[in-house]
């Protein structure tokens, strides 16, 4: 089977770059052999560049990377144009992203949906960004496209929302980043000490990661962990999104560090009590299984995909209700050593359950499915 695949979004950083640079190297060492497609305007030689690495040492493959803005390849598929079976005749099925789909009629195409939160939280999203995703989900159905969902939640949300048949929806869960395990073995005191006085983290710690959203349930955390402040900070690490929370709270044990490097992010996981994750919707929530790498108990919610990722390696609360999440705070916390060892038990099989070499299995069989209905 030859295996189409669209890089684009490599080029991009975390998520989604990482995913599918982590899936192109696993469905390489599977044996599959990969013709990669991508476009970018501005960072085409980057892509080009990048592409190349994957590649490295691998027959049966090929790279066609268009010096296109991603908009304009976007509008010339939604149009019929430019299909990706011109450029890669000899591809058996494509595997393109949500936001991308080509127009070829006779090659069978998968496509990955990480999660519908503009669905679900459409204040969070730009009008114009929405309808284009829109638009996007609408064609996946007409285009007879197979979906892979990265959690059981996700799929749900994808049957009823987009009304795309449960048959055609498969769930294939995501894996702990190879990126974040590198950084993970690789961590040195010396790394430890640059960041606890670079951030003067000279106190116990929970820590949050992730983008200030509505949907992260900020407002509720800091509401939960602010009778703890005199004995706990609360660090946020992400972007700051849509959210007001920096508002509610002028405690000065509360400290927004904005987007932090990988580094830095995994001198954070492996020091903090406990990393906090009471999110209100997640396609997967994959600082949960970053948290079980560095061996930091997790909180977090008891609906959504997160009980999927967490399992009972972490202490699920009602993310709707204060109370229980300060309940779940306190009670890592309070763990006795034993208590402890017993939980770090369960982080390392729980994490291991998420691989890449799973994942890789898993959508090669997606990909035979799409490539037998179409035979």
């Amino acid at each position: 089977m030859q295996i189409g695949l669209d890089i684009s979004p490599i080029i991009y950083g975390r998520g989604v770059s990482r995913y599918t640079s982590n899936l192109a190297r696993s469905l390489l060492a599977a044996g599959q052999a990969l013709s990669l497609y991508g476009s970018s305007f501005r960072q085409h030689k980057q892509l080009e560049s990048m592409a190349d690495e994957l590649l490295a040492h691998h027959q049966n493959s090929s790279t066609v990377i268009r010096q296109l803005p991603p908009g304009l390849q976007q509008l010339a598929w939604r149009w019929g144009l430019a299909p990706v079976g011109a450029r890669l005749p000899t591809i058996d099925v494509f595997h393109s992203w949500d936001w991308m789909q080509p127009p070829d009629k006779g090659l069978p195409l998968v496509s990955t949906i990480h999660d519908l939160a503009m669905l679900k939280y459409p204040d969070t999203a730009h009008p114009r960004i929405l309808k284009a995703h829109q638009r996007s989900w609408k064609i996946l159905g007409e285009r007879n496209a197979h979906i892979i969902a990265v959690s059981r939640a996700t799929k749900k949300d994808v049957v009823e929302l987009l009304g795309i048949p449960d048959y055609r929806v498969h769930v294939v869960p995501e894996a702990l980043p190879l990126e974040v395990k590198v950084q993970s073995d690789q961590l040195t005191q010396e790394a430890v000490e640059y960041v606890s006085k670079k951030y003067q983290l000279d106190r116990p710690y929970i820590l949050f990661v992730g983008t200030r959203e509505p949907r992260k349930n900020l407002k509720r955390l800091i509401k939960a962990w602010q009778p703890l402040a005199s004995e706990v900070q609360l660090i946020i690490a992400g972007e700051s999104g849509w959210d007001n929370s920096e508002r509610i709270s002028n405690n000065p044990h509360l400290r927004f560090l904005g987007r932090v490097s990988d580094a830095t992010l995994s001198v954070l996981y492996a020091q903090a009590e406990l990393v906090a994750y009471p999110s209100l919707y997640e396609g997967f929530g994959l600082p949960i299984l970053e948290a079980f790498e560095y061996g930091t108990p997790v909180v977090t919610a008891n609906i959504s995909s997160m009980p999927e990722v967490a399992g009972n390696a972490a202490v699920l609360v009602d993310p709707l209700e204060v109370e229980s999440i300060r309940s779940g705070i306190t009670e890592i916390l309070g763990e006795s050593a034993q208590q402890q060892k017993v939980r770090l038990q369960r982080m390392i099989i729980r994490k291991q359950l998420f691989d890449w070499e799973t994942v890789a299995d898993a959508t090669v069989q997606v990909y035979q499915k799409a490539l037998d209905e179409h035979s």
